[in-house]
């Protein structure tokens, strides 16, 4: 009696890419993807006919914020909590140095500040050290602090807050009074 030969048995895997498929579609779908965080700025488009040097800005319509690697402030060579810096930017804003802003009422007219609102810059700079957190709420206290100049001036010319503003000409023209101009410098390693 002859013996068969039997044939090894297949698996069927004309499927198997069917299924790799589908899982892969599964976890496609089904993954969340964090959305980018960080800090809302709008930079201003580039304009290559426009390169040319800028104008000499004086040396007082500088609000200097220095942030070290301790996260001390160091705001115009002065130490400052960061409690105390909303309040410190505001008063530079509206110093009103030359005499030349009518809405600055509460302006010092310190002649060793800013002129005025218009030609008001703060400069930030940090150190490679310095705290993701720290350099978050220097930020947010300096927008605080055009937020509450810009948020009195409304109330004296339109007698609401700046956020409940919806005609778009009175928006311009509080953001005109009082632009918003943070410079932000390269970090350093200002030490600690």
């Amino acid at each position: 009696m002859a013996r068969k030969k039997r044939g090894v048995p297949e698996i069927n895997a004309g499927s198997m890419a069917d299924i790799a498929f589908l899982l892969l579609i599964f976890f496609l779908v089904t993954t969340t993807m964090d959305a980018d965080k960080g800090i809302n700025r709008k930079l201003p488009p580039w304009d290559e006919e426009n390169i040319e040097d800028a104008p000499p800005i004086k040396e007082r319509n500088i609000f200097t914020v220095l942030i070290n690697s301790s996260d001390y402030l160091l705001v115009e060579d002065d130490y400052l909590e960061l409690s105390e810096l909303r309040e410190a930017a505001a008063k530079f804003l509206v110093n009103n140095g030359d005499g030349s802003c009518d809405y600055c009422d509460d302006g010092m007219r310190n002649p060793e500040s800013s002129d005025n609102p218009s030609k008001a810059i703060i400069s930030l700079q940090n150190d490679r050290g310095t705290s993701y957190d720290m350099y978050i709420k220097v930020q947010n206290e300096l927008v605080a602090a055009y937020a509450q100049v810009r948020d009195e001036l409304s109330q004296k010319w339109y007698g609401k807050p700046f956020n409940s503003l919806t005609d778009e000409d009175q928006i311009t023209a509080i953001k005109d009074a009082f632009p918003q101009k943070i410079s932000e410098a390269e970090p350093l390693n200002l030490g600690g």
